[in-house]
């Protein structure tokens, strides 16, 4: 197990060290569960009041909390406690599942497959037709990659994964397990004589930027024509549905139960909060919010927030939050 001194942690944070402990520090913890050789984080007056009776020998505190560490423990004030945290936690990261082979055995991958330099692939993979896989690429076992799909240097993805034949994916990507990129969109219309439903072909395919990180068990739907886009820097929660002919812009957030209808276009650094649900053919440009379990069935203006179900300017809507308990209280 790694251990680090107070002094090797701030070494790579480059906080404002105050107090010291000569304790090993072997992991960090919430607060009120750390241990004397843990150490945890201080982001606000909310959480502060815990530190007293805390174990833990040191601390991530923001600069504009006023406390003091105590006797043989140690804080490192940061400007950003979650940014502090996470390079904390990259430093103490347990080490991924090992390869004893570079490509196992019981891997199929066909015969006009281009295999980049580097890249592991694990048992029971499928690799089809003209695949081409960038250098460095990580296949766990179990991920099922189609025809003529590419993926970019140095992805990842993890078990269960299938990628449908035509995809292109970025580099630097992560999938988690169970991912779906490039299943049929959700295409149907009834038929003429009214008696059943005729389905819609999907011929396009989806296309995954650079830096793209796929929750386990999210679907990202192939085009009826065209394309699905999600751009660069995107981040995607668990259980996350994206339809059919859906663009997203650069550094959007999805977080877990949301999903796009088709022909939903979002721009660059949207967030959608969970389960909030978009109508097909809606846009929400640039740097606009999307609450929580919101509807939203109207485009969304940049910048803005909105919120409730329909979804509209999140003013607004607490604003008949707090008119409607006024009301109740009365009756």
């Amino acid at each position: 197990m790694a251990s680090y001194t107070i002094s090797e942690i701030n070494n790579i944070l480059k906080a404002e060290l105050i107090g010291n402990t000569t304790q090993k520090i072997e992991g960090p913890e919430e607060i009120r569960k750390a241990s004397p050789t843990q150490i945890t984080f201080i982001g606000s007056k909310k959480y502060a009041k815990f530190w007293p009776d805390s174990e833990a020998c040191a601390a991530l505190v923001h600069t504009d909390l006023d406390l003091e560490p105590g006797e043989n423990r140690a804080f490192l004030k940061v400007k950003n406690v979650d940014l502090a945290m996470a390079k904390l936690l990259e430093l103490f990261n347990p080490p991924t599942p090992v390869f004893d082979t570079d490509i196992h055995p019981t891997a199929v991958i066909h015969e006009t497959a281009k295999i980049g330099a580097g890249c592991k692939i694990g048992a029971n993979c499928y690799v089809g037709k003209a695949v081409e896989l960038g250098s460095e690429v990580i296949l766990y076992p179990n991920v099922c990659v189609f025809d003529d799909t590419t993926i970019g240097n140095n992805t990842i993805v993890w078990s269960g994964t299938i990628i449908r034949e035509r995809c292109i994916i970025g580099s630097h990507c992560i999938f988690h397990t169970n991912v779906s990129i490039g299943a049929d969109g959700f295409g149907y219309r009834p038929s003429e004589d009214g008696k059943g439903l005729v389905k819609i072909p999907q011929i396009g395919n989806v296309i995954i930027g650079h830096y793209v990180e796929i929750g386990a068990n999210s679907c990202v739907d192939r085009a009826k024509f065209s394309s699905t886009i999600i751009g660069d820097g995107c981040k995607i929660d668990n259980l996350v549905q994206i339809a059919h002919n859906s663009i997203m812009g650069r550094s959007c957030i999805m977080a877990g139960h949301s999903g796009l209808a088709g022909s939903v276009t979002l721009g660059d650094g949207v967030v959608i909060g969970g389960s909030a649900s978009i109508k097909d053919h809606t846009t929400i440009h640039s740097g606009a919010t999307v609450g929580a379990g919101s509807g939203v069935i109207g485009d969304v203006e940049a910048g803005k927030t909105v919120l409730g179900y329909p979804a509209q300017d999140a003013r607004d809507m607490l604003k008949q939050w707090a008119a409607i308990r006024q009301f109740l209280k009365k009756k």
